[in-house]
C-alpha cells in the first residue's frame, strides 16, 4: 500500500497537465516559474547594457545571447499567463482546465528557438572560422531544432497518454541530441588549442554548464513515462525552471566574459579594434585599441577611387528655363 501523498511511479503515461495540484504544489510551481521569468529578463538587460563590450567579431554571441534571455523571458510570461488560467481552485487543490497543456508546450516552442541559439553562442567564441565554422553552425543549429521538435512530436502532440509515442519519438529526439553534443565537442576540441590558457579554461567551463544541463531536459521527459500526479508535475517544473537559469543566464554570462577575454586579446595583437578599454572583474584585459590603418582583406576588390575636384574650382551650373516654365 502506497502511502498518501507520495508520488506514484508507473509504465503508463499519464500526461502531467491532467495532474491536480495540492495549494503548496500550485505555490511552489508558480514561485520557481516567476523566479525563472525575472531571472531571464534581468539576464537580458544585462547583456543590452553590455553588448557594447565585445567586438564586432564575437557579435554573434551577443545577439544570440539577447535572443536566448529576449524569447525565454517572454515564453515565461506565456507559461505564468496560462499556469493561472488553466488551474481553477477545487477540492482543497487545483483542477487544470483544458488550457493547462499549454503549460508544458509553450517550453517546447521556447527550446525551438533558445536550444539551437545557444548552440550557435557556443560556437560563436570557438576559434572555427570561414566555411568549416557555417557548416558546423548549420548542423548544431539543424540537429538542436529536430532534437526539440522530435521530443514535442513525444511529449505533447502524440505522447500525452501513450507510453508508446513517448518512448519512440524520445528515441529519435535522443539521436539529435547525441549528434547535438557530438558536433559541439568536436568543435571545443579543436578550438581550445588554439586559444590562450585562460580563454580554454573558460571555455570547458561552460561547455560542461550547457552540456551537462542539458541533460536535465529529458531527465524530466523520462517523468512523464514513469511518474504521474501532483508531485511530479511540480517536480517537473521546478526542474525545468532551474535548469533554464543555468543554461541561459549561468552559461550566457561565461559565453560573454569568454568574448570580452578573446576581444582584448585581439586588441593586444593588434588584430582588432575597441572603442574603449576592456576590464574583466575589475582586472584590465587590454586598453582602447585603434587601428593603425585601413585593413582589406587579400581577396576583396576595391575600385580606384576618381580623384575629387577641389572646391575652390566648382562652377555652378547655368540655369536653363525653359519657355513652358515660364507659363
Amino acid at each position: 500500500m502506497i502511502p498518501r501523498g507520495l508520488p506514484v511511479l508507473t509504465l503508463a503515461s499519464n500526461a502531467p497537465w491532467t495532474a491536480q495540484l495540492t495549494q503548496p504544489e500550485f505555490l511552489l510551481t508558480i514561485y520557481f516559474l516567476v523566479i525563472a521569468g525575472l531571472a531571464l529578463f534581468a539576464g537580458f538587460l544585462r547583456t543590452w547594457t553590455t553588448r557594447n563590450e565585445i567586438g564586432s567579431r564575437y557579435r554573434a554571441a551577443v545577439v544570440s545571447r539577447l535572443s536566448v534571455a529576449g524569447v525565454a523571458a517572454v515564453s515565461y510570461v506565456i507559461i505564468i499567463v496560462n499556469f493561472v488560467l488553466a488551474y481553477r481552485p477545487a477540492n482543497g487543490g487545483y483542477s487544470p482546465g483544458a488550457g493547462a497543456i499549454l503549460v508544458f508546450a509553450t517550453r517546447y516552442m521556447d527550446w525551438s528557438v533558445t536550444v539551437p541559439l545557444l548552440a550557435l553562442e557556443l560556437l560563436a567564441v570557438c576559434a572555427l572560422v570561414g566555411s568549416r565554422a557555417r557548416r558546423v553552425q548549420f548542423v548544431a543549429m539543424a540537429s538542436a531544432f529536430l532534437m526539440i521538435f522530435t521530443g514535442y512530436l513525444g511529449a505533447i502532440v502524440f505522447g500525452g497518454d501513450d507510453v508508446g509515442q513517448l518512448v519512440l519519438w524520445g528515441a529519435v529526439s535522443c539521436v539529435f541530441y547525441a549528434i547535438t553534443n557530438l558536433v559541439l565537442i568536436r568543435a571545443i576540441r579543436t578550438s581550445l588549442p588554439l586559444l590562450t590558457a585562460e580563454s580554454a579554461r573558460l571555455l570547458r567551463g561552460a561547455t560542461v554548464i550547457l552540456l551537462g544541463g542539458w541533460i536535465v531536459y529529458p531527465l524530466v521527459y523520462l517523468i512523464q513515462i514513469f511518474g504521474h500526479g501532483g508531485a511530479w508535475a511540480t517536480t517537473m517544473q521546478i526542474a525545468l525552471c532551474c535548469a533554464d537559469i543555468t543554461v541561459k543566464i549561468g552559461f550566457g554570462g561565461l559565453i560573454h566574459r569568454i568574448a570580452k577575454l578573446r576581444t582584448a586579446e585581439d586588441v593586444r595583437i593588434g588584430e582588432d579594434v575597441h572603442h574603449e578599454s576592456i576590464w574583466i572583474s575589475s582586472v584590465k584585459q587590454s586598453d582602447a585599441g585603434t587601428a593603425p590603418e585601413v585593413f582589406i582583406a587579400p581577396a576583396a576588390v576595391a575600385h580606384n577611387p576618381r580623384p575629387r575636384p577641389p572646391m575652390t574650382a566648382a562652377v555652378a551650373s547655368p540655369l536653363e528655363v525653359s519657355e513652358d516654365d515660364l507659363v
